[in-house]
């Protein structure tokens, strides 16, 4: 079985991991380690209607972000890597630059420091020149930059179709096989 750790920041689009847990499980053969932050479980409350017991009933193990002695703090423990789906900027930065005070930016240090696949759906506009740094810090470390940019080719009628578009170009990072989204066959296959 596959595991995969998914984070969810304070960003602003909580409905973005919200619908990739979802898909995981719907998907199955992916074991999947959640971590909210303090300022996720906020946002949560603020834009949804749902609980963060929601999204941990979704995930196989939940993690608390202030237990830095979690199995998924360790390198020795094989993960396929990790997704932080949406990622703050302020999670971006410590990532960007090891400040492992929380277990999502650890995790996600550990991801980079092995190697592994880290994707980070940054949810932040305009992006200063502090932004675009910072990204290009990560970028350089080995991380998959993927903001949620929705593709209009798809034609999306809902909300959920344009989330559901970013969640699947973040599966397909991992090479999670998914049908999330309408994927473009060109021209001729509109007609």
């Amino acid at each position: 079985m596959r595991r995969l750790i998914i984070g969810i920041s304070g960003a602003s689009g909580s409905v973005y991991g919200y619908m990739a847990l979802q898909a995981l499980r719907s998907i199955g053969g992916v074991e999947t380690h959640l971590v909210l932050t303090q300022a996720a479980r906020r946002t949560i409350a603020l834009e949804t209607e749902l609980a963060p017991e929601d999204f941990e009933a979704l995930a196989d193990v939940p993690h608390r972000d202030d237990d830095l002695a979690a199995a998924i703090s360790s390198g020795s423990f094989v993960t396929d890597g990790m997704l932080v789906i949406p990622c703050s900027m302020k999670s971006a930065s410590a990532i960007a630059y090891a400040l492992n005070s929380n277990l999502l930016v650890r995790a996600a240090d550990v991801c980079l420091k092995e190697k592994r696949k880290l994707v980070l759906v940054v949810r932040e506009t305009p992006l200063h020149l502090g932004h675009l740094r910072t990204l290009a810090q990560l970028a350089e470390v080995g991380a998959t930059i993927l903001p949620p940019v929705p593709a209009m080719y798809a034609n999306p009628q809902s909300v959920d179709e344009i989330v559901a578009h970013t969640v699947g170009k973040a599966l397909d990072q991992f090479g999670i096989a998914n049908d999330l989204f309408k994927r473009w066959r060109g021209p001729q296959a509109k007609e």
